[in-house]
């Protein structure tokens, strides 16, 4: 669907040269940039629609963040109890919070966080007629993004060839676990297993130490990234050539391309190790230190932070030892220089630590549990973090989830708090976007094609 302004803006017109042999084009008149550079603009993607096949997370949040930048995100789900996300605890609803679904209305956090701003509409793309309003769909779209493993949607019928035939102009993005030439293994990609095959578990932990997780599913959440970066991308050619294209996004490659751009793997050549704890030994001092009563993150790897770092343990005299002034030579002693640092820290209160550092100008920080850190103000009045909202019972303390982060000077970024119950807008998309009858709609309902 061809978008070449946003719906109810009024674009300034720029004069051109009647001579084809001028390219420069007029300046725009000095009132005509000042009330552009002042103007509240359109949401970055409004007037772009988005048809959303993705389950589980790392789908829907790729096309929750498209939402957020003020797409209309489609979400298609199977009439036989729909993306699985809306069966797992824990729940939320007129109980509060718990971890079995009691009533017909308690809804998945997952469901609370990925489908806000969404509209659900039913569709079994087995089923001949599924297919066909799928087509009806892409006529109508900008973007598909879909993360099934790798050959269901052609299989399906209506992979990236079967869209592109439909709608040239349509970016469809895959979001699968080894991308779209090969896979290794079972083919099976959890986030775990996407993590284990990445090496990210051995990034983590200290030497010697068996694999360490990462706490949350960080190989479902940087495959949507990239994937978001690459869809921007190309629907920006596809405005510019009237051609779309496919953007092939792996789980794996996105976690494993994240794992070496830190190089930890090339330490080992240095006699190094790439898992070293709470601390980084090459950046030192630099770490995660113990105090009485919790952990200080301390980050000086400068010399002005290493001095005030000194000065903050009351050691002035090491000011000008010669295993402390360079950085080469605090990263030849780091081991000595983060055992000093945690000997005064264990003897204070993490408050006491945190107002000494900062009065030297030594960058820290507390180490927050998440259910802290979610809550910090100033996040929540950014929206980086939002509370969640239940259609009927609203929000309660801590049901707080992911705000959208990026933030435009004269552009509304956010999610909203609507959410979509199961095939909820299948009568609306399919009546005002493809204009079905309600005699054909009510067809489709009884053949269980939606």
């Amino acid at each position: 669907m061809p978008v070449t302004a946003f719906p109810g803006t009024a674009l300034p017109k720029i004069a051109q040269s009647n001579h084809q042999s001028d390219h420069l084009l007029s300046p725009l008149p000095v009132e005509v940039l000042m009330s552009a550079q002042t103007a509240e603009l359109p949401r970055p993607l409004e007037g772009i629609t988005v048809i959303d096949l993705t389950i589980a997370l790392a789908g829907p949040y790729a096309t929750l963040l498209l939402s957020g930048l003020g797409a209309r995100v489609i979400k298609v789900e199977n009439p036989r109890g729909g993306d699985r996300v809306r069966n797992n605890a824990p729940y939320f609803g007129r109980e509060g919070l718990t971890m079995q679904r009691h009533h017909d209305d308690d809804i998945s956090l997952g469901t609370l966080e990925r489908t806000r701003g969404k509209e659900s509409v039913t569709l079994d793309l087995k089923h001949p007629a599924g297919r066909e309003v799928f087509a009806d769909l892409v006529k109508q779209a900008d973007i598909v993004v879909e993360n099934y493993s790798r050959g269901t949607a052609d299989r399906l019928g209506v992979g990236y060839a079967a869209a592109a035939e439909i709608n040239p102009r349509i970016v469809y993005c895959s979001i699968s676990g080894f991308g779209q030439a090969g896979e290794p293994g079972t083919g099976k990609a959890m986030d775990a297993i996407v993590q284990a095959l990445s090496g990210t578990m051995m990034t983590s932990g200290s030497p010697g130490d068996p694999p360490v997780r990462v706490g949350f599913p960080i190989g479902d959440l940087s495959a949507p990234l990239y994937a978001v970066i690459g869809v921007l991308g190309a629907l920006r050619q596809a405005e510019a050539t009237g051609i779309g294209q496919h953007v092939d996004v792996s789980m794996l490659g996105s976690l494993t391309a994240l794992v070496a751009g830190e190089q930890s793997h090339l330490l080992t050549r240095l006699g190094l190790s790439g898992r070293n704890g709470r601390f980084m030994p090459r950046l030192a001092p630099f770490g995660v230190f113990e105090t009485a009563d919790g952990w200080v993150a301390v980050c000086a790897p400068e010399d002005k932070f290493a001095r005030g770092v000194l000065t903050a343990l009351g050691r002035p005299e090491l000011l000008t030892d010669g295993r402390f002034t360079t950085r080469d030579a605090r990263v030849a002693h780091a081991d000595e220089f983060h055992a000093l640092i945690e000997e005064w820290s264990r003897k204070h209160p993490q408050d006491r630590v945190i107002a000494v550092l900062e009065a030297h100008g030594v960058p820290c920080a507390p180490v927050r549990e998440p259910a802290e850190a979610v809550r910090d103000a100033s996040l929540l009045s950014r929206g980086d973090t939002v509370a969640l909202h239940h259609p009927a019972y609203g929000t309660a303390d801590g049901l707080i989830g992911s705000g959208m982060p990026v933030h435009m000077s004269r552009s509304r970024t956010d999610f909203a708090d609507g959410v979509p119950h199961l095939g909820e807008d299948s009568r609306l998309v399919y009546r005002e976007l493809l204009g079905y009858s309600a005699e054909r709609i009510d067809g489709l309902v009884a053949d269980g094609a939606i």
